[in-house]
């Protein structure tokens, strides 16, 4: 039987480009013990159910069924449904972002989602972003940012939007993991920032992301130009009608904003007694800084656990949420055996 071997740095490109890779490794780690436990996404593990899952996918999505989709998106965003545009997941959004006529060049700040960086013409340090903006063009920002869970606040970025409105330019905030709490986004402020552009994700909350759902939220001719590039059937019936409904579920939702700030403290307790210290402002995932976490990772693969490592930031791995007792547990004897 084939063994596993440790990742090489050639290999690598296959788990640090973005999570959920289980493909490549039950490729890599064949002896791996099963199911694998994926912890190498930001994607919370127990997703909303729908209460039915019948709807027909024999005729095209109503326009009006969209519309609908998009007022309950905007009213749990906090904005008007004309600043809404559905699109097929914010990843398809960022990568038509050169498509709809923001100033150019296309800044990300940096580190971040391997998609800004690919979608970006060049990147800069989080911390040379309000300097860039004087410079125009567009800037590219993730808030929580993703892998560090960086926050910023709302003077933070609106500042930001002023500066780069100085200089004609506009900036572009990824929300995908805005929804664990609804004081994060900039949203209900647009109103002071119309050169703000938000992309908002479905899945990532409301755990489905293989619905491949996202939004897009900015002014009239940023939504006019996405709306025509994707045309009158962006997104399918199963995810207009399962998100219009997930969006109205209100006790859901708080319920799992409680669930998941209690599941992210548990995880960093868990990781902390392993002597791995935790951090970011997101609940979502927790970011360990380590000398050893190409190492880790190996182990914990080993053990048929799949986390997130990082080419550029070796020192970095990324756990998501284990969903329940036994997720804890099992993760809890992997790392003893360290």
């Amino acid at each position: 039987m084939a063994k596993a071997h440790a990742v090489t740095q050639a290999e690598s490109p296959r788990f640090a480009r973005h999570g959920g890779r289980l493909d490549d490794a039950r490729s890599h780690y064949p002896d791996a013990p099963t199911p694998w436990l994926d912890l190498s996404t930001g994607i919370n593990p127990r997703p909303w159910v729908p209460a039915s899952f019948d709807f027909d996918s024999g005729p095209l999505p109503e326009m009006s069924s969209l519309r609908r989709l998009e007022r309950a998106a905007a009213a749990f965003f906090g904005c008007a449904p004309e600043q809404v545009a559905a699109v097929p997941g914010s990843e398809v959004a960022l990568r038509l972002l050169p498509f709809i006529g923001l100033p150019r060049p296309l800044v990300a700040a940096s580190p971040t989602y391997g998609t800004h960086r690919e979608v970006a013409e060049h990147a800069v340090s989080h911390a040379a972003l309000a300097e860039q903006a004087d410079s125009g063009g567009t800037l590219l920002l993730a808030n929580p940012n993703n892998p560090d869970g960086l926050l910023r606040t709302h003077d933070e970025l609106l500042a930001l939007a002023a500066r780069a409105s100085a200089a004609s330019g506009a900036v572009v905030i990824d929300e995908a993991f805005a929804d664990v709490d609804p004081s994060i986004s900039i949203v209900p402020h647009l109103r002071k920032a119309a050169n703000v552009t938000v992309l908002r994700s479905f899945g990532k909350f409301f755990g489905l992301a293989g619905v491949r759902l996202g939004f897009v939220v900015g002014n009239a001719t940023v939504i006019d130009r996405m709306r025509a590039l994707l045309g009158d059937w962006p997104v399918s019936t199963q995810a207009i009608i399962w998100s219009t409904a997930g969006y109205s579920d209100a006790a859901w939702i708080t319920k799992t904003r409680t669930w998941l700030r209690a599941q992210a403290a548990r995880l960093d307790a868990l990781l902390a007694a392993h002597g791995l210290q935790a951090g970011g402002a997101c609940p979502l995932f927790r970011l360990v800084e380590h000398p050893g976490a190409w190492d880790i990772f190996d182990l914990l693969a080993r053990a048929g656990i799949l986390t997130r490592p990082f080419d550029a930031q070796p020192n970095w791995l990324r756990f998501g949420l284990p969903a329940d007792d036994a997720a804890f547990d099992r993760l809890d004897r992997a790392l003893a055996r360290g």
